[in-house]
């Protein structure tokens, strides 16, 4: 498959970048190299980005993209996001397709992470 007019590296400004380095590793196993203490790139095996030191943060309210991760175990994932930190902006709540939840990294940024609905009839 060409990379061409795909996605190719996402990045994020970071209050704390280590604090979200070590969130982020904890959370999902990603690889990260670090360019100074203001710049840290990370892989997750499946896209490439960065988290720049920066006052700004991505949330839903001031307009930002969200960025929406997939774990197959919802419910362990949520419970991990809160034991590293992270804020729940929005509880498990389906929709069509799955289900997911919303939450701010230690520097303030919104993700979500969603997951088939198990008890989806097929």
């Amino acid at each position: 498959m060409s990379a061409e007019n795909k996605i190719d590296y996402i990045e994020f400004q970071a209050r704390d970048v280590s604090a979200t380095r070590r969130f982020f590793e904890q959370l999902f196993g990603w690889k990260f190299t670090d360019f100074g203490p203001d710049y840290t790139s990370f892989e997750d095996g499946r896209i490439a980005g960065g988290f720049a030191r920066g006052d700004g943060a991505s949330t839903l309210a001031s307009g930002g993209a969200l960025v929406v991760f997939y774990h197959p175990q919802l419910e362990e994932v949520h419970r991990r996001v809160v034991e590293l930190g992270g804020k729940i902006t929005a509880e498990i709540f389906s929709f069509p397709g799955g289900r997911r939840f919303h939450f701010v990294e230690p520097s303030g940024n919104e993700c979500a992470i969603w997951s088939e609905d198990p008890n989806a009839r097929s």
